[in-house]
């Protein structure tokens, strides 16, 4: 086996190879070259949508990927319509129009869904969290669970979906965000002790960065929570409960002495950060005690909103595979109730049902492969985000059965 690393490469397909249409199905390449022989300029209008969320308790989903279709996409000579990115939508709504020479974008078929089926599975994800977390902060640590190379792509998305802060120091650059992180337990293993490795942490780091305590390392997490206090008083800002499902019996129950112990001693200015483990049902549950909630695995391995590419239309005339609608569609979203309605595009609505004035969402973005609206940064779109998530319940419905709307 060569031991040169550059035989030796990441298995991922390059920027070039993805811009090129090199990644795809291979009936696609395959259709490409029955076309091209027959001479067939046909053109295609086909639109991106979700028949159903991959869990049964979501009931919306957040559109990502859309900068990353642009790069995908640009150069092409393709129209393209789409909803902003951050847009909230439902099942059946199309959330993204491509039209053009069949034979000259179908290669691209594979990338496009991948870049929009995971992204938004993540910004999704996100959200729920932020949304079940309310006023706490939400951050992003699940960058570990995937591929290196990913990481930006999953931190990016989350942020946008709603989590407050990222881990990954290359996924904050992407975010203009300065990264957010505490101790973690190899320098307390290495350093022999908790309060030492944070004495050594408030020595060396920054000012600005706010001292928060890993306390689940070596002893148990209440006479730990008491010595990092006591050692750095005002200075210290939170605690980390990372405590391993194996050692932690009932989180909350755990938390609640936690938080009493603090309090009675008069350090009630030190706040409680939970990780591991951590998902939208858990935040739901420890809401009442935890003040910042780092959620991993859950966001960095959301499901993927599996839509599906749809042609609809040929050379203007409508057609659709069996259990599609045929034909040019536009969803309309009202500005005052929120409802929205897919309806053909040759017949505008311009008021809801109830009376409110309806934004159309599917926009121009490609025209003949040319960019022809504004990409908002990564912090405009979680704003839009948010204001979206303060209008809409969060359904949580556990293996159970139980149901309830927050």
């Amino acid at each position: 086996m060569s031991k040169d690393p550059a035989a030796r490469p990441f298995h991922l397909a390059t920027d070039a190879q993805i811009k090129a249409g090199e990644v795809h199905d291979v009936y696609f390449s395959r259709t490409v070259q029955i076309l091209r022989q027959r001479g067939d300029r046909k053109r295609a209008k086909a639109e991106i949508r979700l028949k159903a969320f991959p869990q049964a308790d979501w009931r919306w989903g957040i559109l990502a990927g859309i900068e990353e279709v642009v790069a995908l996409l640009e150069g092409l000579p393709v129209d393209v319509w789409a909803m902003d990115e951050g847009t909230m939508f439902g099942a059946y709504e199309p959330v993204l129009v491509i039209e053009g020479t069949y034979a000259e974008w179908a290669q691209f078929e594979t990338a496009l869904l991948g870049l929009l089926c995971q992204a938004s599975g993540i910004a999704t994800k996100a959200a729920r969290c932020k949304k079940a977390a309310g006023d706490r902060q939400v951050i992003s640590f699940g960058a570990r669970r995937m591929h290196p190379a990913l990481a930006p792509m999953i931190e990016r998305n989350a942020f946008i979906g709603g989590c407050d802060g990222v881990a990954v120091t290359k996924a904050a650059e992407l975010i203009d965000a300065d990264p957010m992180g505490t101790i973690p337990h190899a320098l307390v293993l290495i350093v022999g002790d908790t309060v030492e490795a944070l004495r050594a942490f408030h020595e060396v780091i920054d000012p600005k960065v706010r001292r928060v305590a890993l306390i689940d390392t070596l002893q148990d997490e209440k006479f730990e929570a008491i010595r990092v206090a006591e050692a750095l008083g005002q200075d210290l800002y939170a605690v980390r409960l990372d405590t391993p499902s194996s050692r932690r019996g009932d989180f909350y129950r755990l938390l609640e002495e936690v938080r009493w112990e603090l309090d009675y001693r008069g350090f009630e200015h030190v706040k409680l950060v939970a990780s591991g483990g951590i998902d939208e049902y858990e935040i739901l549950r420890l809401r009442p005690l935890v003040d910042t909630f780092g959620v991993g695995t859950s966001i960095a391995n959301a499901p993927v909103l599996s839509f599906a590419l749809d042609i609809m239309e040929i050379d203007g005339n409508p057609i659709a595979k069996r259990g599609k609608r045929s034909g040019s569609k536009q969803v309309y979203r009202c500005r005052a109730c929120g409802q929205s309605v897919v309806v053909p595009v040759h017949k505008p609505r311009s008021r809801c049902e109830c009376g409110g004035a309806v934004e159309a969402l599917l926009k121009p973005l490609l025209a003949k492969g040319k960019l022809v609206r504004d990409l908002p940064p990564p912090r405009t779109i979680r704003e839009h985000v948010l204001e979206q998530l303060a209008r809409v319940e969060l359904t949580v419905e556990r293996a159970e059965g139980l149901r309830r709307d927050y």
